[in-house]
C-alpha cells in the first residue's frame, strides 16, 4: 500500500515550501519514506484547517482549568479532578471513544510517581495518549491537533454558577418574611431583630391578663368617671 502511494504521490511538485517532493523521496527505503509520508499529510492537513493551534492559548486554557476551585492555585499544575473537569467540559470525552476512566489512567500514567498533579508539559503527553483514541482513523499529529482544538480557548463551564446558587441560598435563608413558628417571633416586619424579647417569655406584673389589648388604659378610664 506504501508503495502505491508513493507512485501516486512522486509527481507532486510540493513539499517543505521550495522542495520537490520527487527529489525529498527519490532513493528512500519504504520506512524513511513513511516518515515523509506522514510529515507531508501533516502539513497538508494543517494548510487545509487554517494552521496549528496557538500554545499560548492552549496554555491559557490549561492554567485556567488548572486554577479552577482553588483561589490559591497558581495554574501551574493541575490534578486529576480538574484534568476529568478538562475532559469532561471540553469534550475529549465522548462516551465511547474516550471514558472518564481512560481520562483517569492516563492521568497516572503520565504524572510522576508520588505526584498528585501534572504539569502542562505531562498535560500535552496526556492528550497525546487520548487523541489517537478519540479521532480514530487520523494520524497521531492531527488527532492531537484536533484534540487541542476542542481545548484552547476555552473556559471551565462552571465558573461564576457556584457564586450564583451560594447568594440564592444564603437569600433565602435569611429572608425573616418565610420564617415560620417561634422563629418569626425573633424579628419584627421590618426584619430587624428583637434580642432577648424575641428569644424569651417574659412575665409582665401589671395586673392585666396577658395579651390584653386594654393594658394600661385603666387610669385613664378611672379619671374620666
Amino acid at each position: 500500500m506504501l508503495l502505491q502511494e508513493k507512485q501516486k504521490i512522486t509527481s507532486l511538485q510540493y513539499f517543505k515550501g521550495t522542495f520537490c517532493w520527487r527529489k525529498e523521496t527519490e532513493g528512500l527505503c519504504e520506512e524513511a519514506f513513511g516518515t515523509k509520508l506522514r510529515e507531508l499529510k501533516v502539513i497538508i492537513w494543517k494548510m487545509a484547517e487554517g494552521g496549528s493551534v496557538n500554545m499560548e492559548t492552549l496554555h491559557e486554557s490549561f492554567k485556567k482549568f488548572a486554577a479552577y476551585g482553588d483561589t490559591k492555585a497558581s495554574g501551574n499544575e493541575m490534578t486529576g479532578k480538574n484534568w476529568a473537569k478538562l475532559c469532561k467540559d471540553c469534550k475529549i470525552i465522548d462516551g465511547k471513544a474516550v471514558t472518564s476512566t481512560d481520562v483517569d489512567i492516563v492521568f497516572s500514567k503520565v504524572k510522576a510517581k508520588t505526584a498528585r498533579i501534572i504539569t502542562f508539559e505531562e498535560f500535552k503527553n496526556a492528550l497525546a495518549e487520548l487523541a489517537p483514541k478519540r479521532f480514530k482513523g487520523r494520524i497521531k499529529e492531527e488527532a492531537i491537533e484536533a484534540a487541542y482544538k476542542l481545548i484552547a480557548g476555552k473556559d471551565p463551564a462552571s465558573i461564576g454558577v457556584t457564586k450564583v446558587m451560594k447568594a440564592a441560598a444564603v437569600d433565602r435563608l435569611t429572608d425573616t418574611s418565610k420564617y415560620t413558628g417561634s422563629h418569626k417571633e425573633r424579628f419584627d416586619q421590618g426584619g430587624k431583630g428583637k434580642g432577648k424579647t424575641g428569644r424569651e417569655d417574659t412575665i409582665e406584673n401589671t395586673g392585666y391578663v396577658g395579651a390584653y389589648k386594654g393594658a394600661g388604659t385603666y387610669n385613664e378610664k378611672a379619671k374620666e368617671k
